[in-house]
C-alpha cells in the first residue's frame, strides 16, 4: 500500500513522504491515527510542494542549527531536581525538565522531541544527551543535575 505520511513516524518518514508499507499496518494504524494518506497522482502534487518549501526552511535552518549547537556545547546546563538527602532522586528526570533548562541555558526553546537520552538519568551529577537540531546537526550536551 503507497501511503502520504502527514507526520513524523520513527522509523518510516518524516511529513511528505511517499512509503510503501505493508496493507494492514496502513489500513489498522496509520490512516486512522491521521499519520497518513493513501496516494494518489493528486496528493503527489502537494507532496511535492511540501517538500520544496521543507528544503527551502532547511536551508534557512540550518544555520540557524549550528549557531544554537554552538550554544548549547558551549555552556554546562544544569537541571534542578527534587532528591533526597542522601541524593537520590524522586523518580528520574524527564525530557520536559531538559527541555526546560535548555530554553534557559540558550534563550530559545528547544523541542522536547528532538532530545535523545540514551539511559534514564536517576542519579545526581554529570550526564550527557544529544539534541538534534536538523538532519545534519546534533549537538552534545553536558548536563548537570543538581537537587532544588
Amino acid at each position: 500500500m503507497k501511503l502520504i505520511l502527514t507526520q513524523e513516524v520513527d522509523g518510516l518518514g518524516s511529513p511528505g513522504d511517499v512509503v510503501e508499507v505493508k496493507d494492514g499496518y496502513g489500513r489498522n494504524y496509520l490512516i486512522p491515527r491521521n499519520v497518513a494518506v493513501r496516494w494518489t497522482r493528486g496528493g503527489q502534487k502537494q507532496v511535492d510542494s511540501i517538500k520544496a518549501a521543507r528544503a527551502s526552511r532547511s536551508v534557512r535552518d540550518l544555520d540557524h542549527a549550528q549557531q544554537l549547537k554552538g550554544k548549547l556545547e558551549g555552556t554546562s546546563v544544569d537541571v534542578k531536581v527534587r532528591a533526597g538527602e542522601s541524593g537520590r532522586l524522586f523518580g528520574t528526570v524527564t525530557i520536559t525538565d531538559i527541555a526546560g533548562a535548555l530554553a534557559d541555558a540558550a534563550g530559545e526553546s528547544v523541542d522536547k522531541r528532538t532530545i535523545v537520552v540514551p539511559q534514564p538519568i536517576k542519579s545526581l551529577g554529570n550526564h550527557t544527551v544529544t539534541v538534534k537540531l536538523h538532519d545534519e546537526v546534533a549537538a552534545t550536551v553536558a548536563l548537570n543535575v543538581i537537587p532544588a
